[in-house]
């Protein structure tokens, strides 16, 4: 692997901002949505466990009918590809050990082997709640965004919608699952007058403790 530079990696980062307006006409090559789509599969979570389900949505009927359940921000239907990040709203026993004999299958290794792992993951279902995998779909958002930047993609994290059209819209429902936050990706319009506007943040030594 050849490790970004940290002016790469900075350049990267200021690059992104949330776009309040993408450019319809303009759509994401099919080569770096799938290397996107692959950073969602590759994303990081608790036990492992990838409480989720990520939805690439394109159909402009579906994304217009969105539109008035967030909050009627446009971002949602004039994206490229909207990603939807629903979680399960219950994760058992039986998933568990779908999850275990995936393990064993791709690490060639006895599913027995892992009883220990799964006794810990089983004792842990009590906290693996609905609000626990929305945590790690937030953890998806952020992996998302930054690859999305490294690939000069934008992006617009949004929580400003309404979870249950959502939800019935998609028919999640049916799936156990249930919308977290969106994720509109695109192009930025020239017209959107957020993406010269330089980032405010906190000065570094407000953020950052060393101790």
């Amino acid at each position: 692997m050849t490790a970004l530079t940290p002016s790469a990696l900075l350049e990267t980062l200021n690059f992104r901002y949330a776009t309040k307006q993408f450019d319809p006409a303009k759509k994401i090559d099919p080569e770096i949505l799938a290397a996107l789509e692959e950073s969602l599969v590759l994303t990081p979570s608790s036990f492992g466990l990838q409480p989720w389900k990520f939805i690439i949505l394109t159909d402009p009927a579906i994304r217009e009918q969105l539109v008035p359940y967030a909050w009627n921000q446009r971002q949602v239907a004039d994206c490229s590809h909207l990603v939807v990040m629903a979680v399960r709203k219950t994760v058992d026993e039986a998933y568990i050990d779908q999850f275990i004999e995936r393990i064993a299958k791709i690490r060639g290794i006895p599913a027995d082997s892992l009883a220990g792992y799964r006794g810990v993951m089983a004792g842990a279902i009590g906290m693996m709640t609905t609000e626990w995998a929305a945590k790690q779909a937030y953890i998806a958002l952020g992996q998302f965004m930054l690859a999305a930047a490294a690939l000069g993609v934008d992006t617009c994290p949004m929580e400003g919608f309404v979870p249950e059209k959502f939800d019935e819209i998609l028919g999640l429902g049916a799936h156990g699952l249930t919308t977290a936050v969106l994720c509109p990706a695109g192009f930025r319009s020239a017209e959107d007058k957020y993406a010269a506007l330089p980032k405010v943040r906190w000065a570094s030594g407000e953020v950052i403790m060393h101790l």
